[in-house]
């Protein structure tokens, strides 16, 4: 008879074990983690592109209302708006919704026409250009955050795999 020799099955319980404790830290929660990281930075890049209308002070008007909007109108950190969008999962994807509720928002982003010659009081000027082009903060935005999502991603995962490992 052979004697194949003698095997230490040591080393392989524990990275067994090593296994189903990434499975307890939930790859499930980490995805989500990640894909709202992204989504507020995306919202952090996005909204100081955003213009602000410009209002005389006798008007007693105050810009910023497309700005204010990233954030549903409140007042807080992106972070914190972010924590409270819900995440969607479509097949092997994660989807969060990010949208500005102000109606004119898509006429800013992709620009609008106009009537030249035609008077606009509540800026008390008449209009003179045809076509206003947009200003794509938000396609900008998403340019750049695709550009590292990928080393962001790479990044969180090795730090996952570290604490675990």
């Amino acid at each position: 008879m052979v004697n194949w020799g003698d095997a230490d099955f040591d080393d392989l319980v524990k990275f067994k074990a090593r296994l189903d404790e990434l499975r307890k830290v939930g790859l499930e929660d980490f995805l989500v983690k990640v894909s709202k990281e992204l989504a507020a930075r995306l919202l952090a890049e996005v909204i100081p592109r955003t213009p602000v209308g410009d209002y005389p002070s006798e008007t007693g008007k105050k810009g910023g209302t497309l700005r204010r909007g990233w954030t549903g109108g409140i007042d807080q950190a992106v972070s914190t708006y972010v924590s409270s969008l819900p995440i969607e999962k479509k097949g092997n994807e994660y989807v969060i919704t990010i949208e500005n509720p102000v109606e004119y928002g898509i006429y800013v982003e992709y620009g609008h026409r106009q009537t030249p010659g035609r008077f606009v009081p509540a800026i008390g000027k008449r209009l003179v250009v045809s076509f206003v082009p947009g200003r794509f903060m938000l396609r900008k935005s998403e340019t750049y955050v695709d550009g590292f999502k990928e080393k962001l991603i790479e990044k969180r995962l090795l730090e996952l795999l570290k604490g675990v490992f």
